[in-house]
């Protein structure tokens, strides 16, 4: 079987590399000798190979475009200089598997590449003549050699996700997720609010807060470049004075293409290991139109929504009560509940009041959804515009503003219920209900 492979490597073992390659008993055949990352992407476009080996040197390297090799069907083997750990491990950072030292035995190398092309496939590797017996192994091992060492440490569990979503028309997403995250918070969690709504960010202008660098996009920079760890993270999301940790949005909404998918589910993983609870404020689309426009891989403006959703633990539909707002939930629920799965969806429907849809507005509305959508236990948040209105102006959560106001009660039950539902430990003193930290420049 022959093994059509693309090489993009640093240096002068270069020739030397791709020559003991083609002579490998693994039957590798190098189609392309790529100068630069773009040459790479377009072969790899092209379907000129089932592999690509490349060097952690490789100028514009990044997890977009290691993101594009496999999209494009190629296990990536990546080779890092002798010693060179921090390039073995941005490497690894940027999804490339496996990783050896570009002074490894070409055989090695070869053999590599033959078994990630077929782990790719979901096959067994057909090695050939790399496959060598090890006598050894039927051997039996010394005493205590079935006994697993003791653990170095205990790594913590990781942290849960929620994802806030709604459809088009305001219903109350920024709102929600940001009381909600306040509300976490009060309980004692550590909390990290995400803006990734990448329509129109307002978590930053809600909490009042400076936003003219976006935390998401440094972090999604940072992850898509194999730089983003816990330290960095802290750094872009510091905590304000009641412990929740902010990751502000795109300040204008065109800068949309600088969050990737393929950035945003490292930011998700680490966000879950920062803090105990990660609130991820979205947009409204989940539709995903510009795979049919494209024959290539493009941006798409939506992949943070559906990012989030599909990554989340728990996913709040939002919508509002208004005749229209419901309208619009039950319409959208079908796909959110297919991206995340009916067991992670909780509706809540924010302004409920009885001038919008009659008397016992509360009644009417979950009739309603379990007529029209099969839900039985919304949330229903009562409308307390003055409240809502004097937080807004005061760049202020709800829970600071108005502590005791009928919306946030429910959202205090909900953060509980999360708490106990998941057994998740108090990671930090529960907070006075004082005033908000804000963020300078």
């Amino acid at each position: 079987m022959t093994l059509t492979v693309l090489t993009a490597l640093v240096g002068d073992g270069e020739a030397p590399l791709v020559s003991g390659l083609e002579r490998s008993s693994a039957g590798v055949t190098v189609v392309r000798r790529c100068v630069d990352v773009l040459d790479l992407l377009s072969a790899a476009a092209a379907g000129l190979a089932r592999a690509a080996v490349l060097s952690a040197e490789l100028q514009r390297l990044d997890r977009d475009a290691v993101t594009r090799l496999k999209v494009a069907g190629l296990a990536v083997v990546g080779l890092a200089e002798p010693g060179d750990r921090v390039g073995a491990e941005r490497l690894t950072r940027l999804g490339v598997d496996p990783v050896l030292a570009a002074d490894a035995p070409v055989e090695e190398i070869a053999r590599a590449v033959a078994v990630a092309v077929a782990e790719l496939a979901g096959q067994k590797p057909l090695l050939g003549d790399l496959a060598f017996g090890d006598p050894g192994a039927a051997m039996p091992g010394p005493p205590g050699a079935g006994v697993p060492p003791e653990p170095a440490e205990i790594t913590p569990p990781p942290g849960r996700m929620i994802a806030v979503w709604g459809p088009v028309g305001a219903p109350g997403r920024t709102t929600v997720a940001v009381t909600l995250a306040s509300q976490l918070v009060l309980a004692g969690q550590q909390t990290l609010l995400i803006d990734a709504d990448t329509h129109g960010a307002g978590v930053a202008q809600t909490l009042g807060l400076l936003d003219e660098s976006a935390g998401v996009a440094a972090a999604a920079r940072a992850a898509n470049q194999g730089t983003l760890d816990l330290p960095k993270l802290a750094e872009l999301a510091p905590p304000l004075e009641t412990g929740l940790r902010v990751l502000t949005g795109l300040p204008q909404s065109r800068r949309w293409p600088e969050l990737r998918s393929s950035a945003l589910e490292v930011v998700w993983d680490k966000a879950r290991r920062l803090a105990g609870w990660t609130v991820v404020d979205t947009g409204f689309g989940l539709e995903a139109e510009e795979e049919l426009l494209f024959d290539t891989s493009a941006p798409r403006r939506n992949a943070a929504t559906l990012s989030a959703v599909a990554a989340a633990d728990v996913v709040l539909a939002v919508g509002s009560a208004e005749p229209l707002g419901l309208q619009r939930l039950i319409a959208g629920l079908p796909e959110v509940i297919d991206l995340a799965g009916a067991t992670a969806v909780r509706v809540v429907v924010t302004r409920v009041r009885d001038a919008a849809v009659g008397p016992q507005s509360e009644q009417l509305i979950t009739e309603a959804l379990r007529r029209y959508a099969g839900i039985l236990d919304p949330l229903l948040i009562p409308d307390d515009r003055p409240a809502l209105d004097a937080a807004m102006l005061m760049g202020r959560a709800l829970t600071e503003q108005a502590p005791s106001s009928p919306a946030c009660r429910p959202f205090e039950a909900l953060a509980a219920s999360l708490v106990e539902q998941y057994g998740l430990g108090a990671a930090m003193p529960p907070q006075r209900r004082s005033r908000w930290g804000r963020r300078g420049a």
